[in-house]
């Protein structure tokens, strides 16, 4: 066989133009409280408890060069407490400033509160493990999150019919 016959023929194809654009990814607000230290990284008896908080929020950002830019926002706290007594207290707010254009205005709204956050949560949630280990305790391990579930579960709560 030549060697002509086995190359593969070249489509010069423009690759499609996606309907969100990232233009930044950033922390607004981050904290961690070790109160009891150095009393709670002593060995117990009693088993500590994890207390975690998903807030998501968006919002339209004014801006004359570019009417389709909104900022999608995830918070996580997570709270440890032993024997009622607080471990460890961590909180980022995470978020994103995107461009969303060509999508029916009813799917916006649903970039904005499930793919975005979803894009977002490994990067949160590894900032967050970072500084309980830095705190002093084993990595903090925060399983997947289902943001379409917790979207559609407010949609029902809210009464507010959308594109789920």
């Amino acid at each position: 066989m030549s060697e002509k016959a086995s190359e593969k023929p070249v489509v010069d194809v423009e690759p499609p133009v996606l309907p969100v654009q990232v233009h930044a990814q950033y922390v607004k607000d981050f904290s961690f409280e070790n109160p009891m230290a150095p009393d709670s990284l002593r060995p117990s008896g009693g088993k500590p408890e994890l207390d975690v908080n998903i807030m998501l929020d968006a919002s339209k950002i004014n801006d004359e060069s570019n009417p389709d830019l909104y900022e999608s926002t995830l918070k996580l706290t997570v709270k440890s407490l032993r024997d009622n007594q607080v471990l460890f207290i961590s909180e980022i707010v995470y978020a994103a400033l995107i461009t969303v254009k060509n999508v029916p205005q009813a799917a916006v709204r649903s970039i904005l509160y499930v793919e975005v956050p979803q894009m977002l949560f490994p990067f949160a949630r590894q900032m967050l493990s970072s500084a309980v280990t830095g705190g002093g305790f084993p990595p903090l391990l925060l399983n997947p999150v289902d943001f379409k579930a917790m979207y559609t579960a407010s949609l029902k709560k809210t009464g507010i019919e959308g594109n789920a």
